[in-house]
């Protein structure tokens, strides 16, 4: 027991090495450690294995797998649970505000278990929207081996359906256009199994752009989350962590500036979900990297959607992991010269060397488009600014809803307030709902707007209403829609000087948006403005509220301004 530690044991060691440390041993020794173990690297698997979503149900068998990989390679394997939450239960309840609080409890899980246990390396397996980015800041908090592996993406339900088709469903129901036996069909076989949300919505993007980063191995955002590829990915995972031990490969070696470039650009041109540009800025602020709104725009400027993925587009994740995920996708970039190829991987080579033995797509394939013939030229994450964002918003404008809105607002002081509204057809063409007061602080916890936006689509007002807010969307949100709007409603920003009937227009090509209101009446609003009592002043919510950073800059808990 008194091996000379290692860098492969730096932070077990202190714990379990030594005549002291014989009162740790002996608890180790009552969850299967032996004395063999004692003298090999311990690997962390932070599991968000829960009953909770599907999207989490059958991570348990991952993180043995992940486990059986790292003992395979020499180390010694301990799972560990962080908690995961639903969104697509919690969407449009008051539930839903602890949904981008999660994403910071996980973070702050996985730091505080491997920290105190002493863990020398990690795998973390996440499979819904906010446990993938809270996963990678708990890795990158950390700063130890890492490696980070996506649950798997769900399968398509009856008719080419998924959550989101059920969500729209329920807006058909509510304009009269779908009866309720029509409904109960799709509720009842949207969600065919475990998985995440099965088109390129958060989960997708999330793993999408991790794997861009590098941080995950090549080939785990595109796996179906009941095959044998994921849980082979998983137990491979377990084994490199012990190769990134051994070369002393960290975080922060791997999530450099380049590689976050190299993940917008991933996330652009799959189409991907606005939260993309939260959870990123979130990401490398806690790795130390400088990420800014303004860098989504210029790349922004040279990269191409390319990807025919719901919700703008036609296909589910899971027909693109039968054309080959997306390494094909990245290998064109990288060939394209939109990709830095030198990035360090989790593999332990560059992001050049893995990509150089990838086959292309299927020369028939309908779901990635050629780079220079693109759906869209630029990219679909628009960046605005004006009267309404002087720190900067964020919009999902495909082109097909158009690229200029300007309406009449119709203003709201909650999610419910404005779906209560939508639904009994007050909202109507031409306007532009304002729902204020559901920021990082004022909601608190940035509820994402999937049921107004559906229920507008659903109604059949997706080109006729624009919805702005400094709440979030789900990456299954479609029609035009911006949000992140900051400062926000509750630090007094100017989403809370609106008022009803006044002009609002959104420009997605001059990245502007602006109410049409004289300086001196938003001046003679402002003085006469009082923020509301806040909502929550006990229990997490509250706590979050007074930590919460804008979301201009990630909505992180963990640092100031």
């Amino acid at each position: 027991m008194t091996d000379t530690p290692n860098h492969t044991r730096r932070h077990s060691a202190p714990v379990v090495d030594g005549v002291g440390k014989a009162a740790s041993r002996a608890m180790l020794r009552a969850v299967g450690f032996n004395d063999a173990d004692f003298k090999k690297p311990q690997v962390g698997v932070a599991s968000t294995w829960s009953m909770v979503t599907p999207c989490n149900s059958h991570i348990g068998e991952l993180a043995e797998q992940a486990r059986d990989g790292a003992d395979a390679a020499g180390g010694k394997g301990v799972i560990f649970n962080t908690i995961t939450i639903s969104d697509g239960i919690a969407n449009g309840t008051e539930g839903m505000k602890y949904s981008l609080v999660s994403r910071e409890v996980i973070a702050d899980s996985i730091e505080t278990v491997a920290g105190c246990e002493g863990f020398d390396g990690l795998v973390a397996i996440g499979g819904c929207d906010k446990n993938m980015p809270g996963c990678v800041m708990g890795l990158a908090r950390l700063n130890r081996p890492s490696v980070f592996v996506y649950g798997g993406t769900i399968m398509p339900g009856k008719g080419h359906t998924d959550i989101v088709s059920v969500f729209e469903a329920m807006g058909a129901h509510s304009r009269g256009d779908m009866d309720l036996i029509e409904l109960k069909q799709i509720e009842e076989t949207a969600i065919p199994g475990p998985g995440s949300c099965g088109g390129m919505y958060t989960a997708n993007t999330m793993a999408s752009a991790i794997e861009a980063l590098g941080i995950s191995l090549p080939g785990s955002s595109a796996q179906n989350a009941i095959s044998q590829e994921k849980r082979d990915d998983c137990k491979a995972a377990g084994e490199a962590v012990l190769e990134l031990l051994a070369r002393d490969i960290k975080p922060s070696d791997i999530m450099t500036r380049k590689a976050f470039e190299n993940a917008i650009t991933v996330v652009i041109a799959l189409g991907g979900s606005t939260n993309a540009v939260l959870h990123l800025i979130g990401m490398a602020r806690t790795i130390g990297v400088e990420l800014t709104l303004a860098d989504f725009t210029e790349i922004g400027k040279r990269v191409p959607v390319v990807a025919d993925l719901r919700p703008s587009g036609h296909y589910m994740m899971s027909e693109l992991v039968a054309l080959g995920g997306i390494q094909p996708l990245m290998k064109n970039l990288l060939a394209a010269g939109l990709l830095h190829g030198d990035c360090l991987t989790v593999t332990g080579n560059t992001l050049a060397e893995n990509l150089a033995d990838v086959a292309p797509y299927p020369d028939d394939q309908q779901i990635i488009a050629p780079l220079d013939k693109p759906i869209k030229a630029e990219s679909h994450l628009r960046i605005l600014y004006g009267n309404l964002a002087p720190e900067g918003a964020v919009a999902k404008i495909s082109g097909k809803e158009g690229v200029r809105f300007s309406g009449t607002a119709r203003v709201f002081g909650s999610e419910e307030e404005a779906q209560a509204r939508i639904n009994d057809g007050t909202v109507v063409a031409g306007d532009v709902v304002v729902i204020r007061y559901e920021g990082p602080k004022g909601g608190p916890g940035m509820r994402e707007m999937l049921t107004p936006t559906s229920a507008i689509m659903g109604r059949g007002l997706g080109n006729d209403v624009a919805l702005i807010t400094d709440g979030r969307f789900s990456g299954g949100s479609h029609g035009f829609v911006v949000g992140h709007v900051s400062p926000e409603a509750f630090e007094g920003g100017p989403l809370a000087l609106v008022e009803n009937g006044d002009r609002i227009t959104i420009d997605a090509e001059a990245d502007t948006i602006e109410m049409h209101v004289a300086d001196d009446e938003l001046m003679r609003r402002k003085a006469a403005w009082q923020r509301p009592e806040p909502r929550y002043t006990r229990g997490v919510l509250a706590k979050y509220a007074r930590l919460v950073s804008s979301a201009s800059t990630g909505a992180v808990t963990d640092q100031s301004e």
